[in-house]
C-alpha cells in the first residue's frame, strides 16, 4: 500500500487541478479544516467567532481574518518560517508581512495563472517600472516579475526606476523590431512616465499594479486607464490585482474587469463586518478573498478593499474601505 501523503501535499496537489466550482468548494473546507487544526492564531478567531470545523459546511460559512492583522501578528500554518513578503507602505505606515513556508507554491501560482492569461513567458520582453517596490527588500510582486524575467530569457529584460528617457528608448527599439512586449509598472510611476514620454505602442501590453503610493492624487482606474490609453495610444490597459498578503493574482486584460484563477474566489461582505458573507451573487460590497495558495498563512482573508462581484465571477475594484476598523480586527491581542 502506498504511503498517505501528508495532508498539506495532498492539498497541494488537489489546489492546482480545481476545475469547477463544486471541486473549488471541497477543497476550501478541507483547507480550513487543515487551518484550523494547524494555525494557532486562526483558530483563536475562529472560537471567538464560534465557528470551528463542526459547523463550517459552505465557503459562506468560513471565518475570514481581517487582513490588519498581517501587520500586527505572525499568520502561519504549520511551522515557524523565517522568510516572508513584505508590503511596501506609504511612510510612517506599518508594513504587513506575509511569512511564507515555501516559495515554490507562490511560484507554481502565479505561473500557472499568468501562462493561462498571457502564454508563455518567453514570448516577451518585460519592462518592470516599479520603483517604490524596488526601493524594499521582501516584495512579492518583485519576486515574481524577477521570475517571469528568468523565464522569459530576452537580454532586454529589465527594472527602470526613473530612467524614464532609457525606458522610452528601450520601447521605441522593440516597437519596431516588433517584438511582444509586457510593460508593467505601480500606477504613479506609469503616470509619470505616460506624461513626459507618451509613444504609440502596438506590440506592448501596459499592466498597472494599481497604488500611488502617495506620490499622486489618488484616480479612479477609470480615469488612469483613460490617460494611459491616450499617451499611449492603446485600446485597452491591463491590470493586475495582488497584495502581500496573497499568493495569487488577478488579471484584467480590459476595463479593470478581473478574473481571478481556479483556486481563488472574490466574495463580497457588508462593508462593516468581515463575515457577513454573500457567494455567488452580483452586488458591490467589502471585499473578501479565498485564496487556497495561501495554505501555509490563511486562505480566508477579509481586505481593506471595496469591489463589485459579477454573476461570472469577476469583479471590479472601487477603491478603498474608509479609514475605520473592520468589526472584529479587535477581538484578538495574542
Amino acid at each position: 500500500m502506498a504511503a498517505e501523503l501528508p495532508k498539506e501535499e495532498e492539498l497541494l496537489q488537489k489546489l492546482f487541478h480545481i476545475n469547477n466550482d463544486r471541486a473549488f468548494e471541497q477543497v476550501c473546507i478541507e483547507v480550513f479544516e487543515f487551518q484550523y487544526s494547524q494555525n494557532i492564531l486562526y483558530k483563536s478567531f475562529c472560537d471567538l467567532q464560534k465557528k470551528s470545523p463542526r459547523w463550517v459546511n459552505s465557503p459562506t460559512d468560513i471565518p475570514f481574518l481581517p487582513i490588519s492583522f498581517f501587520k500586527s501578528h505572525k499568520v502561519s500554518t504549520t511551522g515557524n518560517p523565517d522568510k516572508y513578503f513584505e508590503s511596501s507602505g506609504t511612510t510612517g505606515s506599518i508594513n504587513s508581512r506575509h511569512y511564507v513556508k515555501d516559495f515554490s507554491v507562490y511560484e507554481q501560482s502565479f505561473l500557472n495563472h499568468f501562462q493561462h492569461v498571457y502564454g508563455d513567458p518567453k514570448d516577451y520582453v518585460i519592462l518592470a517600472l516599479l520603483p517604490s517596490y524596488m526601493e524594499r527588500s521582501n516584495s512579492s510582486l518583485i519576486y515574481m516579475v524577477r521570475k517571469l524575467m528568468d523565464i522569459s530569457g530576452h537580454l532586454q529584460n529589465g527594472f527602470y526606476l526613473d530612467e524614464f528617457e532609457s525606458l522610452y528608448h528601450a520601447l521605441l527599439k522593440l516597437e519596431n523590431d516588433k517584438q511582444k512586449v509586457l510593460l508593467i509598472g505601480v500606477t504613479y510611476a506609469l503616470l509619470d512616465f505616460a506624461e513626459k514620454y507618451p509613444v504609440k505602442l502596438q506590440h506592448t501590453i501596459v499592466m498597472e499594479t494599481g497604488g500611488m503610493k502617495g506620490r499622486r492624487e489618488e484616480l479612479i482606474r477609470q480615469d488612469v486607464h483613460q490617460q494611459l490609453q491616450v499617451a499611449f495610444g492603446l485600446d485597452a490597459i491591463h491590470s493586475e490585482y495582488g497584495m502581500t498578503e496573497l499568493l495569487s493574482q488577478a488579471y484584467a486584460e480590459n476595463k479593470g474587469i478581473f478574473k481571478s484563477p481556479p483556486w481563488m474566489k472574490i466574495l463580497i461582505r457588508e462593508e462593516d463586518d468581515p463575515q457577513s458573507v454573500f457567494y455567488k451573487k452580483a452586488l458591490s460590497g467589502a471585499i473578501n478573498i479565498i485564496d487556497l495558495a495561501n495554505i501555509f498563512s490563511c486562505s480566508f482573508i477579509a481586505t481593506d478593499d471595496r469591489g463589485r462581484l459579477y454573476a461570472d465571477g469577476s469583479f471590479e475594484v472601487l477603491g478603498r474601505l474608509d479609514n475605520s476598523d473592520i468589526r472584529g480586527c479587535s477581538l484578538l491581542s495574542l
